[in-house]
């Protein structure tokens, strides 16, 4: 739960902006307190130190303060164990609204000695764990629900450990600059593409598969499924793709103005979200046009990613 500003705890753990660059957890930033467990052990040895002085018992307080050594010696490890840690950005990669945003966060042990069962966790979710070795790093996943296109931020989070005995829990919050791109919510079902436009070649002028089949030629990954010798794979050939000729006569342009006037903008933008995904699942060229920009037909996926990330981008409030 928030801190409200100027209370005590936010004066005793106080909050730190977002930060881009690696953040090294220095010994301010690290705070320790009992755990549930803890709290017990120390009801537990004020119990045996209550019993061995009203009965004068020599190994009662030789116990006692044996258990007290320990845990102090605990409380130690468990804030060493976190301290100076190096936490930084990792990889995280686009997706579609209402799946999961998946974000790497990368714990960096610097030190000479192994941290044990480093802990990362947001929100509600698990937390994830991992040991780091001496001058190793390790890229933990933490991840985000989303509802709507556009940037989603990673937030702040919280890195802990409660190493070796669990009697203290030491732990930091950090809030990275690291944000995943979240496309618009393909439409379900597969609504019919546009119709294709002519250009200059030997290509069809109107829908698809016009092309002439050209040979085969060796499999390479990204190469449409539809597009693979499947009865040659049977037959024990090697993993074999079909080239056709004439397919820089047709091009698709996957066009705002096509769209129906009473759909509003999202139901727009899934629709050709989903005319993105459908038109380079099947190796057409295709283009994008949204009414204030205009991206040339291609394909692949770096065109696909461009076209998909125009969208996320889209700004309604200039939408025709």
């Amino acid at each position: 739960m928030p801190l409200p500003a100027g209370t005590r705890a936010e004066r005793i753990f106080p909050r730190h902006g977002t930060e881009s660059g690696p953040v090294t957890l220095t010994q301010r930033r690290v705070y320790i307190l009992p755990t549930r467990q803890g709290l017990l052990f120390a009801a537990t040895l004020a119990l045996l130190l209550i019993g061995s002085i009203n009965y004068n018992l020599s190994l009662g307080y030789v116990l006692t303060f044996l258990l007290a050594g320990l845990g102090i010696v605990a409380m130690l490890h468990t804030w060493r164990n976190l301290a100076n840690l190096v936490v930084r950005r990792g990889r995280v990669n686009p997706v579609f609204a209402g799946e999961h945003a998946i974000f790497e966060v990368a714990l960096e042990n610097r030190a000479g000695f192994e941290r044990w069962a480093i802990g990362i966790e947001r929100s509600t979710w698990p937390a994830t764990f991992t040991n780091l070795a001496p001058a190793n790093a390790e890229s933990l996943p933490l991840t985000v629900a989303t509802e709507r296109r556009g940037w989603i931020e990673l937030g702040r989070f919280r890195v802990f450990s409660s190493f070796p005995l669990g009697l203290f829990q030491a732990w930091s919050n950090v809030a990275l600059d690291e944000r995943c791109l979240v496309y618009p919510r393909p439409e379900a079902g597969e609504p019919p593409l546009p119709p294709v436009s002519s250009t200059a070649g030997d290509g069809g002028a109107h829908g698809r598969g016009a092309e002439d089949f050209a040979g085969l030629r060796e499999y390479h990954p990204g190469d449409s499924l539809r597009h693979v010798a499947w009865k040659a794979f049977a037959r024990g050939d090697q993993l074999l793709t079909k080239q056709f000729s004439g397919r820089s006569g047709t091009e698709f342009w996957l066009d705002w103005k096509l769209l129906p006037h009473e759909f509003s903008v999202e139901q727009k933008l899934s629709r050709l979200a989903r005319w993105i995904l459908t038109a380079e699942s099947e190796g057409i060229n295709y283009g994008l046009r949204l009414p204030t920009r205009e991206l040339a037909p291609g394909g692949g996926a770096l065109h696909r990613d461009a076209c998909l990330e125009a969208l996320a981008l889209f700004e309604p409030q200039v939408a025709a």
